[in-house]
C-alpha cells in the first residue's frame, strides 16, 4: 500500500475554516459592543417570570432554541421549548399567562410563529424577540427586541445560517449566565439540577458520599488498646479516631500506628498508640477536592469533622465508587 498523499485542496480548506471562525468572531464582537438598554429590559422579563420561559424557533433558529432552553433550564430558569407549528395543533395549551415566551427568528417573518405570537398578544403573556430585522412584524410586536447585528453569514452564498445562529447562541448563554448571578444561582444548586454525568459527580460533596453515626470508627482516648483493635477490625476503614473527653478529634490510629507500636501493643491506650492532629477534612468540601487531599497524603480515609468533632468518615473507595476521578 502507498502512503496517502494529503489532497492539493488542503490549504484552501484551512483557509475556509478560518474565514469561518474569523467572520463569526466578528459578529460575536460587534453585537457585544452593541448591547444596550434592551438586554436589560428583556432580563428584567424573564426575572420576574414566575412560570417558565418558552423559546420557540423554527429551522436553525429552532434548534438554537432548544439549546437556549436547555441552559435556562440548567442554570435556574424553568424553561423548554416549544415547536411553533405543534404550537397550532394544541401545544399553545402549554404556555400560561405566567410565562414569557422568547422567540428566536432571522428574518423575523417565520409564518410559522404567526399562531404562538398572536396567543401571547392575545393572552398579555411577555414576548422576547430575537431577529436580525428590527422592523420585521416579529419585532414589531416584540415586547422587547434583541436585534442581531448586520453581519455578513460565513457561508460563501450568503445562504446558510451561520453568523447568524453563533450569535443566537451566544445571546442566549449571555441570558443565561446573566440570570444567574441576578439570582445567585450556586454550585449546590448546580448539583441539584445536575445529578447525572461527570458534571453531577465532579460536584458532589463530602457530606454527600461519606458515612455517618455508628458507622464512624472512634474511641476514647484513655481505651485500651484490645478495644480500639476491636472497633478497627468492625469498621474495616483500616483506621480508628481518638477522642478527648468532649468528643473532641485528636488523634487517628491506622496500621501503620500499629506496626509501629506491636510491642507491647495491648498493654497500651489508644492515647499512647494514635498520631496526634489528624487529616481531616468539612463535611460542605467538594468530594473531588478529598479525593486530590487522600492522594496527596497517600492515606485512603479521611475524617469528616465540624467544630473539632467527627460528623463522619470518608474512605478513598466511596469517591470512586461515586465516579469521582
Amino acid at each position: 500500500m502507498t502512503a496517502r498523499t494529503k489532497p492539493e485542496s488542503l490549504p484552501d480548506d484551512l483557509a475556509a475554516a478560518r474565514r469561518v471562525f474569523a467572520m463569526e468572531a466578528e459578529g460575536l464582537t460587534s453585537y457585544a459592543a452593541a448591547l444596550g438598554r434592551e438586554f436589560t429590559d428583556a432580563l428584567d422579563h424573564l426575572a420576574a417570570v414566575t412560570g417558565r420561559v418558552i423559546v420557540t424557533g423554527i429551522g436553525k433558529s429552532g434548534h438554537i432554541a432548544r439549546k437556549i432552553a436547555a441552559t435556562l433550564a440548567s442554570t435556574g430558569t424553568p424553561a423548554f421549548f416549544v415547536h411553533p407549528a405543534e404550537a397550532s395543533h394544541g401545544d399553545l395549551g402549554m404556555i400560561t399567562p405566567k410565562d414569557a415566551v422568547l422567540a428566536l427568528s432571522n428574518s423575523g417573518e417565520t409564518h410559522e410563529l404567526a399562531d404562538l405570537l398572536a396567543y401571547t398578544r392575545r393572552f398579555s403573556i411577555p414576548l422576547l424577540a430575537v431577529t436580525a430585522q428590527p422592523k420585521s412584524s416579529l419585532a414589531e410586536m416584540a415586547d422587547v427586541t434583541l436585534n442581531l447585528p448586520a453581519a455578513a453569514e460565513a457561508c460563501p452564498l450568503g445562504l446558510a445560517p451561520t453568523t447568524s445562529t453563533t450569535v443566537m447562541l451566544a445571546l442566549g448563554d449571555a441570558l443565561a449566565v446573566a440570570l444567574l448571578e441576578r439570582k445567585g444561582f450556586t454550585a449546590d444548586a448546580f448539583q441539584v439540577l445536575h445529578p447525572g454525568g461527570q458534571l453531577g459527580r465532579n460536584l458532589l460533596r463530602v457530606s454527600d458520599v461519606m458515612h455517618r453515626g455508628d458507622k464512624i470508627p472512634l474511641v476514647d482516648r484513655k481505651a485500651p488498646m484490645s478495644d480500639a483493635l476491636l472497633v478497627m477490625t468492625m469498621r474495616s476503614f483500616g483506621c480508628i479516631g481518638v477522642l478527648q473527653n468532649d468528643n473532641e478529634l485528636i488523634g487517628v490510629i491506622t496500621d501503620g500506628d500499629l506496626r509501629r507500636h506491636m510491642d507491647g501493643l495491648l498493654e497500651k491506650t489508644a492515647e499512647d498508640v494514635m498520631t496526634p492532629r489528624p487529616k481531616t477534612i468539612r463535611p460542605n468540601a467538594l468530594a473531588a477536592e478529598a479525593l486530590g487531599y487522600m492522594n496527596a497524603s497517600k492515606i485512603t480515609s479521611l475524617f469528616v469533622v465540624e467544630d473539632s468533632r467527627p460528623v463522619g468518615i470518608l474512605h478513598i473507595h466511596d469517591c470512586l465508587r461515586s465516579g469521582i476521578a
